[in-house]
């Protein structure tokens, strides 16, 4: 008897747990932001905003003059509010906060071209750093194996929120990681030097040519995932993503690219200020190096001011963590686009280029970059300019749902 009356007891427990959980769901897919200042990326900035939330998406995006603000509706209210930031280019989720061998999956040093191997099959939703950069602002990151080898893998695009990589993923196959200079035969007894590695790369691109014009008309008798991976690049179905930080290093970047005609975006850069002209002719995004790099070796030139420059040149350039052999392995693209900003880009040209300026480098604009209707709700409410190094990041929402708060 007693355990028939226990049973029933859970059962209603269960019920109204359900029941309890299904309302808070529901409470949390109807938000609305309030901002004394609205940055939206695709306007003038909103004095006194307003940003409706409903099921993961914007619905309505304004003034409070013009919004009424629905009962339902569960208000978050900040000082600045604007798109969720985006990474352009780190290696966080295949490197680790620990920096041990069990959690660096960034770079395969076992051979120096590999475009065959998928960072999906390596990322780590629940690594720590993935959290911090959450807690940051960033919620969508451009990540992959990272420079260093001539090619060393596959790139994708993810949310920052999500327990595994099938719900975080935005794009499983975004780009192929190239490295041009030195970098390479640090990791690599072959090839050795620059001539060499440039050698390799154009033979197995000669032999993707062939390949891909054979699997245009049915011929390929036995797929290669190395040969796909190629043809995928020739194709057009996938962008290079090519660290090159001398102009040297550059012009032969963009020479490479000129002959076999894939797309190609531009990462690192450090002495792109010196190639201006021929970066703006050939169409090439840049995605800048880490403002704060270490400038010795290939990047003893970098400056602060060169994303202000390319920017006056009409050149798109976007922000990154990047990758540096240290602890704690990454930086935070919105402090990288900070000092930008104070180095002559300015403030809304940075915000733009680390929100839409990055979602169109990376070919996500319809979803993520702006605060418009009917895009992805992710947005970070800060307690004032999201710059100012003292400020913090009051609550970050992503897909309609609160994921951080500072509380």
């Amino acid at each position: 008897m007693k355990r028939v009356q226990i049973s029933k007891l859970l059962i209603c427990f269960a019920a109204a747990f359900s029941i309890l959980f299904a309302f808070s769901a529901t409470a949390e897919a109807q938000i609305a932001v309030k901002g004394e200042m609205v940055y939206t990326m695709a306007g003038d900035p909103i004095p006194n905003g307003v940003v409706l939330i409903n099921n993961g998406v914007i619905e309505q995006v304004g003034s409070a003059d013009r919004i009424d603000i629905p009962e339902a509706y569960k208000i978050h209210e900040a000082k600045i509010v604007t798109p969720g930031l985006i990474d352009a280019r780190t290696v966080v989720g295949l490197a680790g906060y620990y920096n041990h061998p069990h959690d660096q999956d960034q770079l395969e040093t076992s051979n120096a071209v590999q475009p065959e191997l998928r960072a999906i099959d390596s990322y780590n939703a629940r690594e720590f750093l993935v959290g911090y950069l959450r807690s940051e602002g960033i919620t969508t990151m451009h990540t992959g194996h990272g420079p260093g080898a001539v090619i060393s893998g596959q790139t994708m695009i993810v949310k920052t929120a999500g327990r595994t990589v099938d719900e975080a993923l935005v794009d499983s196959t975004t780009m192929l990681a190239i490295t041009m200079g030195p970098s390479v035969r640090s990791n690599f007894s072959s090839p050795g030097t620059r001539a060499k590695a440039v050698a390799v790369l154009r033979q197995d691109l000669i032999r993707a040519q062939d390949y891909a014009e054979n699997r245009a008309a049915g011929e390929v008798s036995s797929r290669g995932l190395k040969m796909e991976a190629l043809a995928d690049l020739l194709d057009g179905k996938i962008k290079a993503l090519v660290s090159a930080h001398t102009a040297s290093d550059i012009i032969t970047a963009l020479r490479i690219q000129r002959e076999f005609g894939f797309p190609m975006v531009l990462e690192g850069a450090s002495e792109a200020y010196l190639v201006m002209d021929e970066i703006k002719e050939a169409g090439v995004p840049v995605v800048i190096h880490p403002k704060m790099i270490r400038p010795f070796g290939e990047a003893k030139n970098s400056s602060f001011e060169t994303a202000a420059k390319l920017h006056e040149a009409g050149i798109p350039v976007v922000f990154q963590s990047g990758f540096e052999g240290y602890v704690p392995k990454s930086r935070v693209a919105k402090f990288e686009a900070a000092i930008a900003a104070a180095n002559g880009l300015g403030m809304e040209n940075a915000l733009y280029a680390l929100t839409m300026g990055a979602a169109t480098v990376l070919e996500i604009d319809d979803k993520v970059g702006s605060l418009e209707m009917g895009k992805d709700a992710d947005l970070v409410l800060f307690d004032g300019d999201p710059f100012e190094y003292l400020t913090n990041v009051d609550a970050v929402i992503i897909n309609g749902k609160v994921v951080h708060t500072r509380e």
